[in-house]
């Protein structure tokens, strides 16, 4: 079965981008555009990995971050933060949020293709 993949950002050019890189690379995929359905997504989706974006509306990537890594439910599902904010202390508090990896737009495709194949272990 393929691995599934949520992509939470409001932009839509990038969302269009993400969703055909992951498709591409053989994962099912969902994209939701704020906070709020990146949660209710990933309770009725149940996502292996989520790249999520820092600033959307409902609640920031942040918020979404802290709740998927406090919850034993949500837990293992990885994050894969995006961000045009690229300062040290926004990376550090992705990852003390329990984010598994923090990447600054603009990004290469091949590079984070290759960091989510790395990240779910293929």
């Amino acid at each position: 079965m393929a691995k599934r993949i949520l992509i939470a950002d409001d932009e839509p050019n990038i969302v269009a981008s993400l969703e055909f890189l992951m498709e591409q690379a053989g994962y099912e995929v969902k994209a939701v555009a704020d906070g709020n359905e990146a949660l209710a997504a990933v309770a009725s989706f149940r996502p292996d990995l989520v790249l999520l974006d820092v600033m959307m509306p409902g609640r920031s990537g942040y918020e979404v971050c802290e709740k998927l890594k406090g919850d034993a439910a949500t837990r293992g599902v990885k994050v894969v933060m995006l961000s045009a904010k690229g300062r040290d202390v926004e990376v550090a508090k992705g990852i003390d949020l329990g984010a598994d990896a923090y990447v600054t737009k603009p990004f290469s495709t091949r590079e984070l293709a290759a960091k989510v194949r790395e990240m779910l272990g293929e």
